[in-house]
């Protein structure tokens, strides 16, 4: 049996995201497996990529080339989809770079199984968002896409507090604020036969963020402990090291606090 770590670079190795996805739930299934009946999985060591393998389609483009579409057509809403699929794409790798790059640093083996369950449910939201394109005609890859998305990864690269802060607990709990207005676009979009499967499968995705949102608070608490440093000081230290840019409200404060994350951590970092 692979390492799990082995197991992550062999993830971030394959480019087609379908074969991506389909690896990365069967290893968190192996793992599953495994942590249930007791077993140890070697964490192991790896030598991942500085950039993960990615398919020929999309082409990556700077944000700014990146067209905007009205959300009231179908063809907006399939180009906000794709930016969805493309977003959740990434967040597979990123889960599994966490894991296989930061073996050096000790962690209790519930650091692991937060982080295969991350990959896991990331996996699966790709896959949501790839078949409700295709069921309007569409796939992941017919449209340009956001090519900054790996940058986070690139500047933490060797800091894993630094990946905690701006990852889960910045990029994904953004996701907590905007997820809702998506909802609502498609439920306004009666005419649409496809739309009640995006509502399904965008309620499933917004659940699930929660807890990656509240495995990065976890963390990087428990680092902060490790060090005996402030939470609060530390975060806003990283962040404004490596985020580039405000935050930008409106914020879901509801739903951060239930991840961890109190108004007094963001808004200080606000536009």
């Amino acid at each position: 049996m692979l390492s799990l770590a082995q197991m992550a670079e062999a993830v971030l190795r394959t480019a087609d995201a379908r074969e991506k996805t389909a690896l990365s739930r069967s290893f968190a299934a192996q793992w599953r497996e495994a942590r249930a009946v007791g077993q140890t999985v070697e964490i192991g060591h790896a030598t991942p990529p500085d950039q993960p393998a990615r398919p020929v389609k999309p082409d990556l483009r700077d944000p700014r080339e990146v067209p905007r579409r009205r959300t009231g057509t179908q063809a907006g809403r399939i180009a906000l989809l794709h930016a969805v699929a493309h977003i959740e794409l990434n967040a597979v790798d990123l889960h599994w770079d966490i894991i296989a790059r930061f073996t050096a640093t000790p962690m209790p083996i519930g650091f692991y199984d937060d982080w295969v369950k991350a990959a896991d449910e990331e996996s699966k939201h790709f896959n949501l968002m790839a078949d409700c394109l295709e069921v309007m005609g569409s796939h992941y890859g017919a449209l340009v896409a956001h090519a900054g998305m790996w940058r986070a990864a690139s500047d933490t690269v060797d800091d894993l507090m630094g990946r905690l802060a701006v990852v889960p607990m910045v990029l994904e709990a953004r996701g907590l604020d905007v997820t809702p207005g998506m909802i609502a676009i498609f439920e306004k979009a009666s005419d649409d036969p496809s739309a009640a499967m995006a509502v399904d499968a965008l309620r499933i995705i917004y659940a699930e963020e929660v807890h990656h949102v509240a495995y990065g608070a976890k963390w990087f608490h428990f680092l902060c402990g490790r060090h005996e440093i402030d939470p609060k000081e530390a975060f806003h230290a990283l962040v404004q090291r490596y985020f580039h840019g405000a935050l930008k409200p409106p914020f879901n404060e509801e739903k951060r606090a239930e991840a961890g994350l109190p108004p007094d951590f963001y808004w200080p970092l606000a536009q």
